[in-house]
């Protein structure tokens, strides 16, 4: 049986091991799911004006620089992915380039 010393010390290196797990860990954790939503923003911002037209709610389509700049942006996030070989981002901006990709042809081929 352990004594009452030997418990406590147990779990304050216990704690200890979980504070420092989390600090180590959380800014990576924090900066992955910051960039994975940053991605998926971006990829949002055009698709409510894409579905509208699409749909016959406007006649307008969303402004060419708009679009240029998302773009742009997102293959710089791209790009840094692949340097990264950050799998996850690498997918997600993928697949949201085939999507606009897709809706922008059912527009402009209709």
């Amino acid at each position: 049986m352990l004594d009452s010393q030997e418990s406590k010390n147990r779990f304050v290196t216990l704690t200890e091991d979980i504070k420092n797990f989390f600090r180590d860990k959380s800014s990576k954790v924090s900066a992955d799911v910051l960039n994975w939503i940053a991605v998926l923003c971006l990829h949002g911002a055009t698709i409510p004006s894409l579905l509208a037209l699409m749909t016959g709610l406007t006649d307008s389509p969303p402004p060419v620089d708009v679009i240029l700049m998302i773009w742009t942006g997102l293959i710089l996030l791209f790009t840094k992915a692949a340097i990264q070989r950050d799998t996850l981002i690498l997918m997600t901006i993928g697949f949201g380039f085939v999507i606009q990709s897709v809706m922008m042809m059912l527009i402009f081929f209709k």
